[in-house]
């Protein structure tokens, strides 16, 4: 491999030394390299963009051209070219943000923009809102806000990840093989005020993306530096209080630069058993600059959560006044977890277009959760509590090198990349249990070592407006199973590779429109017990293909719209009253995706997101072939005031519309729509006081909601029906900032 690089490289520069180039830096004002700049010849109308370091290198100018560069938060700059003997430095200065400032192009990263541009208009202040900023991602929580969220996204009932990979900072948040379910992704760690960028993708197209990466990825990263450190209390109703730290440690220095955050949140809810819920965060991040420019990286956090729970209630008892919407039948449920997380990432420059990118990364992580979904069913007598906990390591690398090189005819963008993850759980345990503390029989207690090793190669052809991205992944996994619960000792093993092609077209006709048709190949794993007792399918496939534009029919109006498809020859259900996961058979999806963004003036900024799905089960009869809990409608959109006169907020609602609960739709799951409020006066350069308000219109709605068997402990005769978590009531916090 070293050996062909060396070619290749050789190769390149005999024939990029007959073409004209100029290479540059962009930086800030405090010398810090910006990535992602748009830098495009004005004369010829060839682009390109900087990398990681703030570096880039325009083929085919002269002196006397002039070049352009934007990005979203900066003021556009204009240099014209008067030497190509040496590297230039631009400095980018800080600016109001315009949606004028997005250009596009076939490799621009459009998704990236759209969540700068939310973040940016419409900030938000907890973990299950950074996930909001997907567009068409829908959050359900449903365990007294300890719980990872249920998770909705094109026609897919994700639970809690089985079909979308999230990530932070290159941490895999996702956990393979979890007590609750597989993909299991609790985000509850991240601070969302240390969040600085969030990149998603939407299907399996992405070759450095691998397992779960099926209907979307999502990866949060975090500021490398603090504008300036900052305290800030918020206060609330069902005695609620959230308080956060952000303290800068090294200043305005050039090359290193390190934080620490903290939060802190206590609440009851609005049911009428307290949620005792607490959740504690820490996290620091160091960040230098080395000697040759390289970037280094440390990351350090913890997380532990406690809460109780009233669970899902059964619509009967509600409509017959027994029980309040949020009242329970059994408020023993709850839980607790934590998570440390530690990593290091280092950028290493090879040479002007060539880097490569490494982390490794290590997660403690402590779970354990008491459910009961069916109440009396199974025992009449004690109760159908049960116990999901573990107590894993996770560990892994990745590392990945890219390089881009210009030929007379075209430019190329190489990728490629290796890792490994490891997901090591002991004592993994579903068992069944009365009060908390009682364990009255174990039903599944052992040890699970899953490896997941990969490698991936990805390129970009660049053909000035036309762009081919051809690339391929290969997965190897390796199960490991030991059964507690066995008379005999013996580890249960099996492995299964996987290869993963991907192709990816796009066309900017100009400016204002790009078209694009994306394919691939991707998929999600199954539970180690599932594969090795079950002896199901180990690494089921999604097909799928994405054909869509990019529009910007006048500066301040962005349009992304898309057409899609998902074939996926395995569903997972989820099965409550055994608190398992369970393979099913092959599905379809079809699909419309729709994202307006419009910026009014300098102040207000309107958006508008609109998702349809349709999905069947492909093996079922006609009639019988509805996926339950399959999102068909959603749409989520507002208004956002930044800056104006000392003033910010915003009014944002989202609407999910009616799904099936069952195979054959005779049970509906209604759907919702709520509006959230936000208002923020800066009332100085330090301070900044503001009122948050969820639900303002008090709207009844069901947060989550399943078709379950249940029997109540006076009840003969068991009833199949609707059980749900009901939503956040009107809620209000006033909220106070101090910056310094």
């Amino acid at each position: 491999m070293k050996l062909y690089y060396s070619i290749l490289t050789v190769f390149l520069f005999v024939i990029n030394s007959f073409s004209q180039d100029i290479s540059g830096k962009v930086t800030d004002i405090f010398g810090k390299p910006i990535n992602d700049v748009y830098v495009y010849n004005v004369n010829s109308d060839l682009h390109t963009h900087t990398n990681e370091f703030g570096n880039f290198n325009l083929s085919k100018v002269a002196i006397g051209e002039t070049l352009k560069l934007t990005k979203l938060g900066y003021k556009t700059a204009t240099i014209e070219i008067t030497s190509l003997d040496s590297k230039v430095t631009i400095i980018l200065e800080d600016a109001i943000f315009r949606l004028s400032e997005v250009i596009l192009s076939p490799t621009i990263n459009i998704n990236s923009n759209l969540t700068k541009i939310d973040l940016s208009t419409n900030p938000v202040n907890s973990s299950q809102e950074i996930l909001r900023k997907v567009p068409g991602l829908f959050i359900g929580q449903h365990a007294g806000g300890g719980k990872a969220e249920q998770l909705f996204l094109r026609g897919y009932d994700i639970d809690h990840g089985t079909d979308i990979a999230i990530s932070s900072d290159g941490i895999p948040v996702n956990m393979a093989s979890h007590a609750h379910g597989q993909g299991y992704a609790d985000l509850h760690f991240i601070i969302p005020e240390t969040i600085d960028k969030i990149d998603f993708g939407k299907g399996p197209y992405t070759a450095s993306k691998g397992n779960f990466a099926t209907a979307a990825y999502v990866n949060f990263s975090s500021k490398d530096k603090l504008e300036q450190s900052k305290v800030s209390l918020e206060v609330g109703q069902f005695n609620t209080i959230r308080t956060v730290g952000l303290f800068d440690i090294l200043g305005n220095q050039t090359k290193s630069s390190a934080y620490i955050a903290t939060e802190y949140i206590v609440t009851d809810g609005p049911f009428e058993s307290p949620q005792n819920f607490n959740r504690f965060n820490l996290f620091g991040k160091y960040t230098t600059v080395l000697e040759n420019q390289s970037k280094l990286s440390f990351i350090g956090s913890h997380f532990s959560s406690k809460w109780d729970a009233s669970g899902q209630i059964p619509m009967r008892l509600v409509n017959d006044g027994t029980i309040s919407r949020f009242g329970s039948v059994d408020d023993t449920e709850g839980g607790f977890t934590s998570r440390t997380n530690l990593s290091a990432a280092i950028d290493k420059i090879i040479d002007e277009d060539s880097f490569i990118k490494t982390n490794l990364f290590f997660s403690k992580y402590d779970f354990t959760l008491f459910s009961n979904f069916t109440f009396f069913l199974e025992d009449p007598i004690n109760g159908d509590q049960i116990k999901q906990k573990e107590d894993r390591m996770l560990y892994g690398f990745n590392s990945e090198y890219n390089t881009r090189k210009n030929f007379e005819t075209f430019n190329l963008k190489l990728q490629s990349g290796i890792g490994v993850k490891v997901n090591s759980n002991k004592n993994i345990e579903l068992s069944h249990t009365v009060n908390r503390n009682e364990v009255l029989n174990y039903i599944q207690l052992g040890d699970i070592e899953e490896s997941d090793f990969f490698g991936y190669i990805n390129t970009d052809f660049q053909f000035n407006k036309f762009t081919i991205n051809p690339a391929i992944r290969l997965e190897y996994f390796k199960f490991n199973y030991q059964d507690k619960l066995s008379t005999n000792y013996k580890t249960l093993s099996n492995d299964k590779a996987k290869i993963l092609p991907k192709l990816n077209f796009s066309y900017a006709q100009n400016e204002r429109i790009v078209y694009f048709l994306k394919t691939g190949i991707g998929f999600h794993s199954n539970d180690t017990r599932v594969v090795l007792q079950q002896d199901k399918e180990i690494l089921p496939s999604v097909y799928a293909a994405d054909l869509g534009m990019i529009l910007k029919p006048n500066p301040n109006l962005l349009i992304n719209t898309a057409i899609w498809s998902l074939f996926s020859d395995q569903e997972f259900v989820y099965v409550g009253d055994a608190g398992v996961v369970e393979p099913s058979g092959k599905s379809r999806r079809l699909g419309a995706d729709l994202g307006i963004r419009y910026q009014l003036n300098d102040f207000v900024f309107l958006d508008f997101d609109a998702n349809y799905a349709f999905a069947r089960s492909v093996d079922e009869p006609n009639g019988e072939d509805y996926v339950p809990l399959a999102p068909k409608l959603t749409s989520v959109g507002g208004i956002s005031i930044r800056n104006y006169k000392r003033f910010s907020g915003g009014i944002q609602y989202r609407y999910l519309g009616d799904r099936p609960a069952n195979e054959d739709n005779s049970v509906i799951a209604e759907g919702y729509f709520v509006t959230d409020m936000n208002l923020n006066y800066q009332v100085s350069r330090s301070i900044n006081i503001g009122l948050i308000i969820q639900n303002l219109f008090d709207t009844k709605w069901n947060e989550t909601q399943f078709l379950t068997e249940s029997r109540l402990q006076n009840e003969a005769q068991s009833v199949e029906e609707i059980h749900f978590t009901p939503g956040t009531p009107f809620f209000t916090k006033i909220k106070a900032s101090y910056s310094f």
